[in-house]
């Protein structure tokens, strides 16, 4: 039987005393309370080793013991599993321990391990691998969410034709409890919608939801910066929650929701697969029926529930419900063209006409569209308008909204004040066009000719325009110019009687 080694604190302290302190070999032992030999032994083991003293100054017991006794691998007989190629094989479906074991005892036969000794080295050897963080989930902290893998088929009545229902789970995590409902896909309008209807279920909201990196909730699946999506953003804002997806590939991150997935797919899934359903209501009806039974059941070797734990954990310390739910908002960019309109859904919605060429925030939701600059709302508008253009008036320009503000009887009761001939004039400048709006140019003209010259000189230059048959603003405008409306109309109108009244039959005078 080998010796007991003595302590490596006193190995340095018989050091201490032979080459510090000068005692002899026997005075040393006599301190430290051992033999003669041993002290011996020791110093001799030491100079084998090239130690001297005093020892170097980071020299501890422990860098002293690997001097003093370097480990001596003895050569094993037995061949040694490359356990990382059986960590991963056991990834495979279908692939075990007892397996691998088999394989392995075919190729080194009488070097090989015994199924025993093979699973214990190898579970020594994961232990040391990379640890994973055990998971502490606090009351009222975490809801995990996640779809189940199958799908449940849907058969239409009328024409027999399949389709596959999604299955969401939302779980608590600190008490396991679960909720469970099928939708028709897994897009943003169902999955806001499966949310709202799981606060409900719960009675109340955590702090965090933990989903999984779908496209309809987290828009850039980046490790350290998601971007989670507007409208979930939203949603989790308004009941007053935040969203902290997990980290792409890592499982882990949603242990709790991969679990509650896979007893759904058992509990609730497997007792349903032989039955038809016809609509999504009648799925979700029979899920909601074993939902009670999944959440009582004990868990396994434990007197409690999941909706024991739910009762006296969660229940109390969840945030109340808003008094109104959420209403469903899809955001979206846009870029005002220069009509000062954005696009949303090939219809033509106005902003204020200074944010032309800005990219703004659109808030769609069933009844309204909103637009917003830098978290400012700008402008509002009812979604489903008669026409598609809406244009709000006090988005206008100072020019189109004065423009707006015109029509041909406004023109016409203007010119009727200055005089019956430029009234005549007015209406034959509006009634000569493909549309009223056309003539509106030549009208304002007459009425800046009318400030320049004064009232009673435009209404003698349009009856001279009318007796001259030329009624177009150039043609009142060379009057005005020329004094023409000062002199006294000859006698030579009748010249012009076999003429047609048109702006661009100017008449005699007008080249005089």
């Amino acid at each position: 039987m080998p010796t007991t080694r003595i302590p490596m604190r006193q190995i340095i302290n018989i050091m201490r005393l032979k080459y510090e302190a000068k005692l002899s070999n026997e005075k040393v032992a006599r301190a430290c309370g051992v033999s003669k030999g041993v002290v011996s032994k020791y110093l001799h083991l030491a100079a084998a080793r090239g130690l001297a003293w005093p020892l170097p100054e980071d020299t501890d017991e422990a860098q002293l013991e690997r001097l003093l006794f370097p480990a001596t691998q003895k050569p094993s007989r037995f061949a040694k599993p490359e356990y990382f190629q059986v960590h991963q094989e056991l990834k495979r479906k279908g692939v075990t321990l007892q397996l691998l074991w088999a394989e392995h005892v075919a190729v080194h036969e009488d070097r090989a391990y015994r199924y025993s000794q093979y699973c214990h080295h190898y579970r020594q050897w994961r232990k040391k691998q990379r640890r994973s963080m055990r998971q502490i989930h606090r009351a009222g902290e975490k809801t995990f969410i996640d779809y189940c893998g199958p799908t449940v088929p849907i058969i239409c009545r009328n024409t027999g034709e399949i389709r596959r229902a999604q299955i969401f789970v939302a779980v608590l995590g600190a008490s396991s409890y679960t909720f469970a409902e099928a939708t028709w896909s897994q897009s943003l309008p169902d999955w806001i919608a499966s949310h709202q209807r799981a606060f409900h279920f719960f009675g109340g909201v955590t702090e965090l939801q933990i989903p999984d990196n779908l496209l309809a909730g987290v828009t850039d699946a980046n490790r350290y910066t998601p971007v989670i999506n507007e409208t979930y953003a939203e949603m989790a804002a308004h009941y007053q929650t935040a969203v902290l997806p997990a980290r792409p590939r890592k499982p882990k991150d949603k242990a709790k929701a991969e679990v509650a997935v896979q007893i759904v797919e058992r509990w609730i899934l497997a007792r349903l697969r032989h039955h038809a359903f016809f609509s999504l209501p009648e799925l979700n009806q029979a899920i909601a029926e074993l939902l009670p039974d999944l959440n009582e059941r004990h868990f396994q070797g434990q007197e409690v529930s999941r909706r024991d734990l739910y009762e006296s954990i969660d229940a109390p310390v969840l945030k109340p419900l808003p008094a109104r739910p959420y209403e469903y908002a899809e955001w979206r960019k846009a870029r005002p063209g220069i009509d000062y309109h954005v696009s949303v859904a090939k219809r033509f919605y106005s902003v204020p006409h200074a944010l032309v060429g800005q990219t703004l925030d659109v808030r769609l939701t069933a009844e309204t569209v909103e637009v917003l600059h830098k978290g400012n709302r700008v402008a509002v508008h009812p979604r489903q308008g008669p026409q598609r253009y809406s244009t709000l008036v006090e988005h206008m320009p100072r020019s189109h909204r004065a423009h707006r503000e015109w029509s041909p009887g406004r023109f016409l009761n203007w010119a009727q004040d200055i005089g019956p001939c430029t009234r005549q004039v007015v209406q034959q400048q509006l009634e000569n066009r493909p549309h009223p709006e056309h003539g509106y140019r030549a009208c304002l003209g007459l009425l800046n000719l009318a400030r320049r010259y004064s009232k009673t000189r435009l209404e003698k230059a349009c009856e001279r325009a009318l007796a001259i048959r030329s009624i177009n603003y150039q043609s009142i405008a060379s009057i005005l110019k020329q004094g023409l409306d000062q002199q006294v109309l000859e006698g030579d109108e009748h010249l012009q009687d076999d003429l047609p009244l048109h702006d661009n039959v100017r008449g005699a005078d007008y080249y005089h």
